[in-house]
């Protein structure tokens, strides 16, 4: 069973209502939806950071990220073995209150040298560490990762997933600590494209929405944990919440491209519960609660 859109439904309830005419007629959500801001443009990655492991800051070894057809691809064709060389692709603005939004496939053949679990393995990472902190042979962004897996056509495997590198999350208002966690998705095959929403609200919620429905959510992101290394001590404060950070895409070993990646920035609502819920449910139209 989907996890219930708890934080939603909340909100749901007064956009309605405020949303409803005197005369009872059909209910409609009345807040102008704000428009996104598109982190890749369709043309270059100039608004982002490399940072793959063995690897200065801003080096996109071997071209592994780059826009073709409009479409921005990661790719191993320059790569003799992937020798574990973890690449990360960071938007250079940090977010705190905001809607991800990212449309992404998985193609071709995973890069020789790739783990098994790499295979069709990728995702965004949310709240990360800024890559001029990570060291060079650093293997992920202290981060909330939001884990995007492929089917291989027959066996069930969730996407959307959590996964932790230095990080931990408050998950039925305990501490969850193991690193990885599957959502309650459905499996996604081929080459078909895929929709993954993610509503990150600063430190207190994060919920993975795909399809209009919430397929996992969790609570005060924190600094915290391990499935990182090496690090910066000084940039793992252990049990400090998360209220920001970077968003980066990922390169695990399997060919990936990514059509869309834009944002509903929701900072200046965030002290306004009321308008808050009409944006939401502005930008989500077609959630399966309303």
């Amino acid at each position: 069973m989907k996890i219930k859109l708890s934080f939603l439904l909340v909100l749901a309830t007064s956009a309605i209502i405020l949303a409803c005419s005197s005369t009872g007629s059909k209910t409609t959500v009345s807040a102008e939806t704000p428009k996104p801001i598109q982190l890749f443009n369709g043309n270059d990655i100039n608004d982002w950071t490399p940072k793959i492991r063995l690897h200065e800051v801003g080096e996109n070894y071997a071209n592994t990220f780059r826009v073709e057809d409009g479409l921005l691809k990661v790719r191993y064709d320059g790569y003799d073995e992937f020798n574990q060389q973890y690449g990360h692709l960071a938007y250079n603005t940090p977010y705190s209150y905001y809607l991800l939004r990212v449309e992404y496939r998985f193609v071709d053949e995973q890069v020789k040298g790739g783990e098994g679990w790499a295979w069709r393995n990728s995702g965004a990472m949310l709240h990360g560490q800024d890559p001029n902190t990570m060291l060079k042979d650093q293997d992920f962004p202290i981060s909330i990762e939001g884990q995007f897996l492929g089917g291989n056509g027959k066996d069930e495997r969730t996407t959307s997933n959590l996964c932790t590198p230095g990080t931990n999350v408050v998950i039925d208002g305990t501490l969850f600590t193991p690193h990885c966690t599957s959502s309650t998705s459905k499996t996604y095959h081929g080459d078909e494209w895929v929709t993954a929403d993610f509503l990150v609200l600063g430190d207190s919620l994060i919920q993975h929405i795909l399809e209009g429905e919430v397929v996992l959510e969790y609570h005060k992101p924190q600094i915290g944990g391990g499935n990182v290394e090496p690090y910066d001590p000084a940039q793992k404060a252990d049990g400090k919440l998360l209220k920001q950070g970077f968003i980066y895409l990922q390169s695990e070993s399997h060919p990936i491209d990514f059509r869309k990646v834009e944002l509903y920035d929701l900072s200046p609502y965030k002290d306004n519960k009321a308008k808050l819920d009409e944006i939401i449910l502005s930008i989500l139209p077609d959630s399966k609660f309303l």
